[in-house]
C-alpha cells in the first residue's frame, strides 16, 4: 500500500513555547482507516492541523499526496486542501448559510453545476437525519445537528483524505453508528480516514482500523508502529 501521508522527524511548537509534538515518524497508507487516540492534551488536534494543512511543522518533513509540502508556497496549499475533508471539533459552519448551502459549499468551490448539486446534498442530509432541516441555519440547530451538517459537508465531495476531530462527540449511540458507517463506506470507496476519538467502543466496532496513540506529544511506540484494536488483522504500516 503506497503512502498518502508521511511524517519524518516532525516537531511542532507554538511561538516560543515547548514542543507540543515531537519526533513524529509514521506513514499512512492510501485507503487506510486510522483512529488517533490519547489523553486530553496529548497533541491530537495539533496533529490533525498538520494533516489538513492548517499548521506547518516547526521542524521535520511532511509529504502528502506524494508531494513535499513542508516548504510549499502558501498559494499552492488551497489546491491540496480541496482534496481533504475536515470535520472540526467546533464545526465551523457558516452561520448565515442554510444547512443545505453549508453542505453544498465544497461542491460549489469545486465548480460543480447547480443541477449536479441538489440531489447529492439532499441525499447526504437525509443520511445524517437532517432531510427536514435543509433550510435551517446553524444558530437554529442543536449541537448534534450542527455536527451532522459539518460531517455531511466534509464527506460530500468524497475527499481523498478525511480528517475528523471527535466526530461523534455530540450525537447519540445510534447516530454515532450511522456516522461511522458513513465513514467506513467512504473508506471502501478509497478515501483514507483519520478519526480522533476517546470512544473505545467506536474503535472496537471498526475491525481492520489501525490506531495511532499519542502521549505528551509523541507516539507511544517509538518505532512509529500503528497498532490494531483487539481482533483486527495484523497488517501494520511502519515508518
Amino acid at each position: 500500500m503506497s503512502a498518502i501521508v508521511e511524517f519524518d522527524s516532525v516537531g511542532l511548537r507554538y511561538g516560543t513555547g515547548a514542543e507540543v509534538l515531537r519526533d513524529l515518524d509514521f506513514r499512512l497508507g492510501r485507503g487506510g482507516f486510522y483512529f488517533l487516540t490519547g489523553p486530553s492534551g496529548a497533541g491530537k488536534t495539533s496533529l490533525l492541523k498538520l494533516l489538513y494543512l492548517a499548521q506547518r511543522p516547526t521542524r521535520g518533513r511532511i509529504r502528502l499526496f506524494d508531494q513535499e509540502l513542508t516548504g510549499a508556497a502558501r498559494d499552492a496549499l488551497p489546491a491540496f486542501r480541496r482534496r481533504i475533508g475536515v470535520v472540526f471539533q467546533d464545526f465551523r459552519l457558516i452561520r448565515h448559510l442554510s444547512a443545505f448551502d453549508n453542505v453544498a459549499l465544497p461542491l460549489r468551490i469545486a465548480g460543480r453545476r447547480e443541477e449536479e448539486i441538489d440531489g447529492p446534498v439532499r441525499e447526504m442530509l437525509a443520511w445524517v437525519g437532517l432531510a427536514d432541516r435543509a433550510s435551517a441555519r446553524p444558530p437554529t440547530l442543536s449541537g448534534g445537528e450542527q455536527q451532522r451538517v459539518a460531517i455531511a459537508r466534509a464527506v460530500i465531495s468524497q475527499p481523498e483524505l478525511l480528517v475528523a476531530d471527535e466526530p461523534t462527540g455530540n450525537v447519540d449511540a445510534e447516530m454515532a453508528r450511522r456516522l461511522l458507517h458513513l465513514f467506513t463506506s467512504l473508506n471502501r470507496l478509497g478515501t483514507t480516514v483519520v478519526v480522533a476519538t476517546h470512544d473505545l467502543g467506536l474503535i472496537a466496532s471498526t475491525p481492520g482500523a489501525e490506531i495511532i496513540r499519542l502521549e505528551h506529544g509523541a507516539l507511544t511506540d517509538p518505532t512509529g508502529t500503528l497498532r490494531h484494536p483487539p481482533g483486527a488483522p495484523a497488517t501494520v504500516n511502519r515508518s
